[in-house]
């Protein structure tokens, strides 16, 4: 609880800096000026607090680090330099003219009052960019990922300053919260309110951590390459990350490939990436995955996305007859199909693969929809399907799914459906997530399906169906279709009770109906309006 309210606490002191900004900016470019200048201030913060570590190792006679007795201060000093200190700790190195205390002590200087010695007035915008010049300069994981372009954006000097200002109060400390989980929970915050503010639709930047989660728990990345060719800010790859984490792997056995169209989120995706010292490979630029495809010789272990649920405007003439449609030309005016194939066709011999896509995506017979389904169960691709609640993602009320396809799967034949509508709590009146127990239980009975192991169907939210059963119901993989109903128990009263209970209280609602009817036609005719 306390985690969830310093984090909510967060959140409202993050938007009240974004909105110092307007009416000025809207949100397409403020997003820019604001997730740049936090990101300066998380690296700047992990700096200082390496720095103060490098301080307390110095002085301590049992350190490896200690300098001695007698050392001068002006030796402490150089050490405090050296670059290898920080590096070793996968700490960014921050020059000193990059550093959080001088721009704040500079920007306002920078705006003509008084002169810097030996100086010359650079504007807070030019100041910004200086700074994310020499950062990425010291830093090549971060080359071409920083914006450098505060100087050319209509905004009063001032504003700027009151922005850093307000950033600089931001605690990228906690008790139990790492810094760069408390940076990737502020990415995603402003990736939803963006989203929301330009009108995106929900999916489209980032990928709620209860399906995030539930997909990596199914799928079990522990090592090999993953690609996430709709990456968004690179919330599958951070999870990917804490699941080996957690379960004594090497984040040396990953490597991380991904594509996205959007320069912003394309940007946060490495910066996210570089702060948690994972290699990735996102590609020479942001770029349409489809007719730009950045990895094409790429053969993944793992797939994991969310891409744009039934994208309508993604077709090309150039992608017509392309290699990727091995099970059917997806349709122009819905890429579901053509995410799915795309991915396959990037998925090694034994490859996996977890995505997520509208609930239509299931049933649809439109424009050739149907018989693309149908070959890929006849090809026996199709591991598991996911029916997911509603009120999951925060900009959309779509209804999701999540599709488990396997090159190799280990039951043939057979796909495992899971009703999941019911599942999760409510975090407020608008959202819905999942708990770790919930993720768990739903992963390990995939499991024990997958290993046949002691699972068993549950009517009303697991079945495990056959190509032939699925064939029957005309390759609609609905999960409803085939988990049935839950049984409910008998309460031991016989129906006619129940009936004859039900039956007096409908008796007595329709006397009051009846009453409150005669009121409100007295009350009008009181009025002089007759019924």
């Amino acid at each position: 609880m306390a985690e969830q309210k310093f984090l909510q606490d967060l959140e409202k002191k993050l938007w009240t800096a974004a909105n110092k900004l307007l009416p000025s900016l809207d949100a397409a470019v403020y997003k820019h000026v604001v997730l740049g200048m936090v990101f300066v201030k998380y690296v700047s913060d992990s700096f200082e607090t390496r720095r103060l570590e490098l301080k307390v190792a110095f002085a301590n006679p049992d350190h490896d680090y200690f300098l001695g007795e007698d050392v001068e201060q002006e030796v402490i000093d150089e050490e405090l330099e050296t670059r290898d200190y920080y590096t070793e700790k996968n700490v960014f190195w921050v020059p000193q003219a990059a550093r959080w205390h001088y721009l704040q002590d500079n920007i306002r200087l920078s705006m003509g009052s008084p002169m810097p010695l030996g100086g010359e007035f650079k504007g807070a915008g030019k100041l910004l960019d200086d700074t994310m010049e020499l950062i990425e300069k010291e830093n090549p994981k971060l080359k071409r990922i920083l914006n450098k372009n505060y100087a050319q954006l209509q905004i009063e000097q001032n504003k700027l300053a009151d922005l850093l200002d307000l950033i600089a109060t931001i605690p990228f400390k906690h008790d139990t919260l790492k810094s760069k989980d408390i940076l990737g929970h502020v990415y995603e915050y402003f990736l939803g309110q963006f989203a929301a503010a330009e009108g995106k639709k929900g999916g489209q930047f980032y990928t709620p951590k209860s399906i995030v989660n539930l997909i990596v728990e199914m799928i079990e990345p522990y090592k090999g390459r993953i690609y996430d060719p709709a990456m968004g800010s690179g919330g599958f790859f951070i999870s990917s990350e804490k699941f080996i984490e957690a379960h004594n792997g090497r984040l040396g056995d990953i490597s991380v490939y991904g594509q996205e169209s959007n320069p912003t989120t394309w940007r946060l995706a490495a910066m996210n990436m570089a702060i948690r010292g994972i290699d990735f490979n996102f590609g020479k630029e942001p770029a349409d995955t489809f007719t730009s495809d950045q990895h094409p010789d790429l053969r993944a272990d793992f797939v994991l996305a969310n891409p744009p649920f039934n994208q309508n405007e993604w077709w090309d003439g150039s992608l017509e007859g392309d290699a990727r449609w091995k099970y059917g030309t997806p349709s122009q005016g819905n890429a579901n199909y053509a995410w799915i194939q795309h991915m396959l066709h990037h998925t090694s011999p034994h490859g996996v693969v977890g995505l997520v896509l509208a609930n239509g995506s299931l049933s649809s017979n439109t424009s050739g929809e149907g018989d693309i389904r149908t070959a890929l169960v006849k090809a026996d691709l199709i591991e598991a399907i996911v029916a997911l609640p509603s009120q999951l993602f925060a900009n959309t009320q779509i209804p999701a799914c999540i599709w488990i396809l396997n090159r190799n799967k280990a039951q043939k034949d057979k796909t495992l459906f899971i009703d999941a509508r019911n599942v999760g709590h409510m975090l407020d009146r608008k959202q819905k997530a999942f708990s770790d127990e919930d993720t768990k239980a739903l992963a390990d009975m995939f499991h024990k399906f997958k290993t046949n192991t002691g699972y068993e169907d549950v009517a009303g939210e697991f079945y495990a169906a056959t190509t032939e059963e699925i064939a029957k119901q005309e390759y609609i993989l609905t999960p409803g279709r085939y988990v049935g109903t839950a049984e409910e128990e008998d309460d031991g009263v016989p129906f006619s009770e129940k009936m004859e209970a039900l039956t007096a209280t409908l008796s007595e609602q329709f006397k009051e109906s009846a009453r409150l009817e005669g009121m409100i036609i007295k009350n009008l005719t009181g009025l002089g309006y007759e019924v």
